[in-house]
């Protein structure tokens, strides 16, 4: 519970600094679509009455990653919400990276794999259940059984609390929680960007979080729009899958 309360502070301070930056949330729950609209609803829904409401969206869609490319901005926020097996979020996350945008996934039962979201909002399964609740508490049960919902109305809740005190929505050495690990030779890092074209002389134009870039892609195989790929130094150096 411990690590749950961290991770839970540490994802809404975070998501309280993007809105502060005039970014929106964008709410997909492609098994459960009925929580992606409980979570925009509440976070337009201000705790405190008087106070500001924040951008939030709800998507359902079989293919959010195709419908929210036109639409996620550089510092926008993605949460998500569905097991960790989930095939359409997965994709979608991966991608959004590309897009510039910060990402929430919240669940319970069986992590993801590390790094697949910025933020985990996730709880465990009960590993000794009481005989008179083992039926109701695993993963499965989670949409109805409340444990999603009480996940993301403290969060919903805690953000509008930081929100609320605007020191904390300016980064500092201690509360800063980015990785800044660059290369010491190029003083780059390795991003990750979304083909849009490609031509046959090796070049390629790329959506980044930095915006529309133009890189070599001469190292790696051809690639065709669509394609993830990890840039470093202005080129293409690794297809991602």
């Amino acid at each position: 519970m411990a690590d749950l309360g961290e991770s839970v502070a540490v994802t809404a301070l975070s998501l309280a600094r993007q809105f502060a930056r005039g970014g929106t949330l964008w709410c997909i729950a492609p098994e459960w679509p009925e929580h992606a609209r409980h979570v925009a609803v509440e976070f337009v829904h201000p705790v405190l009455v008087g106070k500001r409401a924040l951008p939030a969206v709800s998507i359902d869609s079989a293919d959010p990653a195709a419908d929210l490319r036109p639409l996620v901005r550089s510092g926008d926020v993605v949460l998500a919400i569905g097991p960790s097996d989930s095939a359409v979020i997965l994709a979608l996350l991966r991608r959004a990276e590309a897009w510039g945008a910060t990402t929430i996934w919240v669940g319970v039962g069986p992590r993801p794999a590390p790094h697949t979201a910025t933020h985990l909002v996730w709880t465990d399964e009960d590993s000794e259940p009481s005989a008179s609740s083992a039926a109701s508490m695993d993963a499965s049960s989670a949409p109805h059984d409340g444990r999603l919902v009480l996940l993301y109305h403290v969060l919903w809740e805690l953000t509008h609390v930081c929100v609320e005190h605007p020191g904390l929505l300016t980064p500092t050495a201690a509360t800063d929680f980015s990785d800044d690990d660059v290369c010491i030779t190029c003083s780059d890092e390795g991003r990750l960007g979304e083909v849009i074209v490609a031509d046959a002389s090796g070049r390629a134009r790329v959506r980044t979080a930095r915006g529309i870039e133009v890189i070599d892609t001469t190292i790696v195989s051809a690639v065709a729009p669509g394609d993830l790929v990890l840039i470093h130094a202005g080129a293409a150096i690794a297809e991602v899958l």
